[in-house]
């Protein structure tokens, strides 16, 4: 039986200084996996869809969108390409080190979980920086464990890793940054096993290019709304 298969999911929006740093960490971390890695430029203006076309790595595929969608229109398409056994979600900043992806993927391949988070919050190595967005985050996932009875420590982490069947099971339809939201709604009101280790965090502040603001903070608040009281 051959080696089971990690499909790495990076959506990218004007990150032509990063884009290829993550690729060459995301290819060189050490797992007993083959992977198969998908990168979605979102539209971006700043080089980064000309630096992604010429790239040519062997297990990496590259789809373009033409117009800016957000985040979460890049992941879908990136899912609609999975062929692996599991799936990370990999942001293509390197505010997230693929060399976790070991410690994320252990209750996965335990068969332990269904859904692992990747939490800043555990005790991991991370910058010291940004006080309010980190209050925000901390904010928005009490809520989420108020709406959901669950006790997740970071809703918003980008490291959000599945096995197939879950990732079948959750689907996305929301936009932009809300598919953080979306993503753990879903798998709590679809009673899939939930587990987080600790991961770095090396974060960038506004000037480096960080680009989510307190504005998706009230797309996360709806998200969590809406889907703890549809049907």
């Amino acid at each position: 039986m051959g080696k089971q298969t990690l499909s790495v999911l990076i959506p990218a929006y004007n990150e032509k200084n990063t884009i290829l740093e993550i690729v060459r960490r995301v290819r060189e971390a050490v797992l007993p996996l083959e992977k198969q890695i998908i990168i979605v430029d979102d539209g971006s203006k700043d080089g980064t869809a000309d630096i992604l076309r010429a790239l040519k790595a062997p297990g990496v595929e590259v789809y373009f969108h033409e117009a800016n969608q957000g985040k979460a229109a890049a992941i879908r398409t990136a899912v609609s390409h999975v062929s692996g056994d599991f799936a990370i979600i990999q942001d293509a900043d390197l505010e997230y080190d693929p060399k976790d992806y070991a410690a994320v993927l252990a209750p996965l391949l335990d068969g332990a979980a269904d859904v692992v988070f990747g939490s800043r919050f555990l005790g991991g190595p991370h910058r010291v920086l940004l006080f309010w967005h980190a209050f925000g985050n901390r904010l928005f996932t009490l809520v989420a464990n108020i709406l959901y009875d669950v006790n997740l420590t970071d809703m918003g982490t980008c490291y959000k890793a599945f096995s197939a069947r879950a990732l079948k099971t959750v689907g996305f339809d929301s936009s932009g940054f809300g598919i953080e939201a979306e993503i753990v709604a879903k798998v709590c009101k679809n009673r899939l096993r939930i587990y987080e280790v600790p991961i770095s965090y090396n974060g960038r502040t506004y000037a480096e290019g960080k680009k989510i603001t307190w504005k998706d903070g009230l797309v996360y608040l709806w998200y969590l709304l809406k889907y703890r009281f549809s049907a």
